[in-house]
């Protein structure tokens, strides 16, 4: 008797879902039996996964960089997998991205810590053979440059949340200061608090909002 496995896929490239989809159907078919949702932005995530009659995914793939769904403050893949691990904690997910900044990679592990992390450019038919095989049985799968990363990790708890990052993706798309709290659940005084801490994160002292837009693109946080 085959095991049924419920997968979701959100990545932006459809030519990517269909690689995955074929690497996924290629695996023990004697044994398992696949259904495969995909979506292409985080609108549609995110309305899949508020869904009440969602379907018990048992694995869920999450591209980082994707269409933004502003209006839930849904900006990225990160944000799906902190959604997902809040609906339905069982989910085994696994992260997928294009960043090879240390920074960004070892705040990923810390403030979301998913099942799994694939740097794209590490990726190939056989690690991702290998990468899904490991998270069916309940094993954590980092690639070889996010174990490069972590090995390197400083210590120094440095955090970036999902409240700096919505402050970094409204003043890119050219929000004040004084108005970002219209856009988030933040004071104008915490927003002011945590625009001096990303400075002082990445090093801007006496930046601009300018400087500070440019850094957080360049490390992968817009």
């Amino acid at each position: 008797m085959t095991k049924k496995i419920n997968i979701l896929i959100v990545d932006d490239h459809p030519f990517i879902i269909e690689a995955y989809k074929n690497t996924i159907a290629g695996y023990h078919p004697s044994k398992f039996e696949f259904t495969i949702t995909q979506a292409n932005d985080c609108k549609s995530a995110y309305e899949i996964l508020v869904n009440p009659n969602m379907i018990q995914y048992d694995v869920a793939f999450f591209d980082i960089s994707m269409p933004p769904y502003t209006e839930k403050n849904i900006l990225s893949g990160e944000d799906l997998a902190r959604l997902m691990k809040k609906v339905l904690p069982s989910c085994r997910v696994i992260l997928l991205t294009m960043h090879t900044e240390s920074l960004k990679i070892n705040n990923i592990i810390k403030s979301i810590n998913p099942n799994g992390l694939i740097i794209k450019n590490d990726l190939t038919f056989d690690e991702l053979l290998i990468a899904f095989d490991k998270i069916l049985k309940n094993e954590n799968y980092y690639s070889q440059t996010v174990l490069k990363f972590v090995s390197q990790q400083s210590g120094d708890g440095t955090l970036i949340d999902e409240y700096d990052r919505q402050i970094l993706y409204h003043l890119s798309r050219g929000v004040k200061t004084k108005n970002i709290p219209l856009h988030t659940s933040l004071s104008l005084s915490a927003v002011e608090k945590r625009k001096l801490n990303l400075k002082d994160i990445f090093n801007l002292k006496g930046g601009d909002d300018e400087a500070l837009i440019s850094e957080g693109k360049l490390r992968g946080y817009i």
